[in-house]
């Protein structure tokens, strides 16, 4: 089961739609707006996505998934809209006969949702907003500066 869009995410729900009989093992990844990055304080982060290209992308990573390990329930979930600090933004939870393989591939899923889902994040902060983009080409961009001179 995939999703992108508004609406908290519940760990318990989550927890129950991946759970079978046939599974062993539950594993869960709950990832949550924390007050910093890289040294800059956050107060909030908006989320925003094209829901179907999301989606689309989400509905991938699960397929790939279920062809590489044998999971019995898969959830995947990102957050769009404005979340304080604390709340969730991401969750993955899957089921597998074994908790070695639940681990893998909660684990992938995870990296694959931080590398591949098109959803871009503004920062708000004491210093004002920031999309998150626009930090790393600053940072990017003082590297590269300090490096010439």
């Amino acid at each position: 089961m995939t999703k992108v869009g508004p609406g908290r995410i519940s760990l318990e729900s989550a927890v129950r739609r991946v759970g079978d009989n046939g599974s062993g093992g539950i594993a869960v990844f709950l990832g949550v707006v924390r007050d910093n990055d890289r040294g800059r304080r956050v107060s909030a982060i908006e989320y925003h996505a094209y829901p179907e290209m999301a989606r689309a992308v989400l509905d991938r990573i699960e397929k790939d998934l279920r062809k590489r390990f044998p999971l019995g329930g898969v959830v995947l979930e990102h957050r769009t809209g404005r979340l304080k600090i604390g709340e969730a933004s991401v969750i993955v939870a899957v089921s597998a006969p074994h908790r070695a393989e639940a681990f893998e591939a909660c684990r992938e899923g995870i990296e694959r949702i931080k590398a591949e889902l098109p959803v871009w994040k503004k920062e708000f902060g004491p210093g004002g907003v920031l999309w998150k983009e626009e930090q790393d080409l600053r940072r990017a961009k003082r590297r590269t500066v300090g490096a010439s001179r």
